[in-house]
């Protein structure tokens, strides 16, 4: 094993959401820091739908803004379509939401990273801790590499021991055209962290020009939401998104076909998230509803790949094409990448204290998928706070703490360690008691105090 010749303070595995927001924290509280990536190509990749905020979502990348991080900048850098959802509802639930490019977003990430100071971005495969009387020292990769740290952030999303499912096939990795992370998962269960399954989805993605638009409800952009209280520009133009519906025959397919289904056949072991169900599950979940809405989604300017929000799925190939074709303005569209479900491990509640630190391991810390979340805000939140930790461990400085009173974070990581994680968590406005009091529009008021 060779030791690389530098020591960092702070060592960040996994170029998600959570790892850019984790590593630039702690770079920018002074630390040596060093982010590791399988591939710096896809840093910050819009893995599923390339939109960043929503309900509750955006009152985090406000929250994330006010703090110092950088999802925020970034989405309005990258944004080609904004809105404020619940607009006519009261301002508690109102929440901005973007669509963004997805390439743009990855290189404004990357660019910003980059020029980030005290921060080095490299690209290897980690696949072992390296622990020493119950404390980190650093991580190995898979070319026999060792990088020292005092603290490591581990952010590895989707792609520990990731199991990719389309019908009746399954293959590894951990999301489309990526490989999964097999290390890691031993090197925790080795140290006494407990590891169970999640399973998450994403619908197919169709071809622009394959879609009557004639048919679709238009949903245009407004211009004057942004996520960031610094920096008020769009550089980007803006377009529009779409709306349609599916059918009674997209509800017959489905049923006809359910056997076929990866999720439904007792393939996935699992747990998915019932807030956002596969299109199998809606249609056997609500019987009786006549249709479900369907919103297509631009992936980016210089793409004509369409998102298509609402029918993630788990069905073979030949099953997606007839239940796309069966959706209004739809009939002639063309599958570019179909869609699949994915299983991955995760940490079991209970074994990370507020700090994001777990228990059982000193200097360990873990943001993302890997607690238990689902969704690219919840991630990125875990990820500044465990950086911001993972840099006062460096000079055992006190511990940023954020309490339930004072954000949807401080909420999140609350439900994250007191509660059992069955399923994906995602934030919604109802799980904040003090919701009236912790508004988007505000976070600046109540969270800039902290830094």
């Amino acid at each position: 094993m060779w030791k690389y010749p530098t020591f960092f303070d702070v060592i960040i595995v996994g170029g998600g959401h959570a790892g850019c927001e984790a590593a630039h924290a702690a770079a920018k509280m002074g630390r040596k820091t060093l982010l590791l990536t399988m591939n710096l190509d896809t840093l910050a990749k819009a893995s599923c739908n390339p939109s960043i905020g929503g309900t509750a979502k955006g009152h985090i990348v406000r929250e994330i803004d006010a703090l110092g991080g950088i999802m925020g900048k970034i989405a309005d850098r990258s944004g080609i379509h904004f809105r404020l959802l619940n607009r006519s509802k009261g301002p508690a639930v109102r929440s901005p939401r973007a669509q963004i490019d997805k390439v743009q977003y990855h290189i404004e990430m990357k660019k910003f990273l980059e020029n980030t100071e005290n921060l080095e971005l490299k690209q290897a495969v980690v696949t072992d801790l390296v622990i020493e009387n119950n404390e980190v020292i650093g991580v190995k990769t898979e070319d026999g590499v060792f990088f020292q740290g005092i603290s490591v952030v581990l952010c590895n999303g989707t792609f520990l021991q990731g199991l990719m499912h389309i019908g009746q096939r399954s293959f590894e990795g951990g999301r489309s055209g990526d490989l999964p992370c097999k290390g890691v998962s031993v090197s925790l269960k080795e140290s006494g962290l407990q590891l169970d399954r999640l399973k998450t989805g994403t619908p197919p993605r169709l071809h622009a020009k394959s879609i009557n638009y004639d048919l679709l409800e238009k949903q245009p952009s407004e211009d004057d939401i942004f996520f960031s209280y610094d920096e008020k520009k769009h550089p980007l133009p803006s377009i529009s998104c779409y709306i349609t519906y599916t059918t009674e025959n997209t509800k017959d397919i489905v049923n006809r076909d359910l056997d076929k289904s990866a999720l439904f056949s007792g393939i996935i072991k699992g747990v998915g998230p019932r807030y956002c169900p596969s299109i199998e599950a809606k249609i056997t979940r609500f019987a009786d509803k006549e249709r479900h809405q369907v919103f297509l989604e631009p992936e980016g300017l210089n793409t004509v790949e369409i998102y298509v929000n609402g029918i993630s799925s788990s069905m073979p190939y030949d099953t997606q094409m007839e239940v796309i074709h069966s959706i209004i303005g739809l009939e002639k569209a063309e599958i570019m990448r179909p869609a699949y479900a994915i299983e991955y491990d995760y940490l079991i509640s209970g074994q990370i204290s507020p700090t994001l630190e777990t228990k059982l391991i000193k200097g360990l810390y873990i943001a993302g998928q890997l607690n238990g979340t689902t969704g690219y805000e919840e991630a990125a939140a875990q990820g500044l706070i465990a950086g911001i930790n993972a840099a006062l461990n460096a000079p055992k400085k006190e511990s940023f703490i954020l309490p339930r009173s004072s954000s949807y974070i401080g909420v999140m990581i609350d439900d994250l360690i007191t509660k059992k994680i069955i399923e994906p968590y995602r934030m919604f406005t109802s799980r904040a008691e003090h919701r009236l009091h912790l508004r988007q529009d505000n976070a600046d008021l109540r969270l800039r105090i902290w830094i």
